[in-house]
């Protein structure tokens, strides 16, 4: 018998109830495979926190521009979103000097809370990044389990031997952070921000400090981040790769 044939034969009001039947089961079995299916949302979920413990030095350059200091709740949220049995470190890289304001710490809401905001003032600025960096490593135990990281969010410029190109990424500090890092087993990721001096307004040396976190990060298995040469770029995107970046190693 043909479908037309079978239409005709079955009552006009039957025929639009089996209709509104089969929409009915139509659209629950659909429902109930959306609803078996991870929404965007709970994608997002499942990279949004670091999934296992590490051990983190937070460090902060304190001549960074004044917008920084609005990004200190996401970077709270970061820390206090680690998992349990995470050790936290914070300092801030000022004058030519390490000014730890939490010793490593498994307590994540006092660590959360040692953050400040950056100085924003050449009266801060340090001789350069990387002799701090160097002195924060050293504070690592190599007793310690978990992964080892340093977060250094920086403009990354070190003109102490010259400003060209064949010196900004090449400096005798900076070689030394990177072995540093290497021995000791800890993986830089930076955060580019520009810093009240040259990096604010000099587009040729915010491209070197760039170039130079790039080099720290790629060589010590981390990731420099950082979006054009000019401006200020909020933290949230920086931090959403950075967890997944540390998940990836685990």
């Amino acid at each position: 018998m043909s479908y037309d044939s079978l239409v005709r034969r079955i009552p006009r009001r039957m025929f639009f109830v089996m209709l509104a039947l089969v929409a009915v089961v139509g659209f629950a079995v659909s429902s109930q495979a959306r609803a078996s299916q991870p929404r965007d949302d709970d994608r997002a979920s499942q990279v949004r926190n670091v999934e296992s413990p590490i051990n983190i030095a937070v460090l902060i350059q304190d001549d960074l521009i004044s917008q920084v200091g609005n990004e200190l709740g996401v970077t709270a949220d970061f820390i206090r979103s680690l998992p349990k049995g995470s050790r936290v470190m914070v300092g801030y890289i000022t004058t030519g000097t390490l000014q730890v304001r939490q010793p490593f710490t498994t307590d994540l809401a006092s660590a959360a809370s040692s953050l400040r905001i950056p100085l924003a003032t050449t009266a801060a600025s340090p001789y350069n990044p990387y002799v701090e960096v160097i002195e924060a490593l050293r504070q690592f135990n190599s007793s310690w389990q978990n992964q080892n990281v340093v977060l250094l969010v920086s403009d990354g410029l070190d003109t102490s031997r010259g400003f060209d190109v064949t010196t900004a990424a090449n400096t005798v500090d900076l070689l030394r952070a990177t072995r540093e890092a290497n021995t000791r087993n800890v993986n830089v990721y930076s955060f580019y921000a520009p810093s009240v001096g040259l990096t604010s307004h000099n587009r040729l040396a915010a491209s070197y400090g760039q170039s130079s976190l790039n080099r720290i990060s790629n060589e010590t298995g981390g990731k420099a981040f950082f979006q054009g040469t000019t401006g200020f770029v909020t933290f949230d995107p920086y931090f959403a790769e950075l967890r997944r970046a540390l998940n990836r190693r685990t």
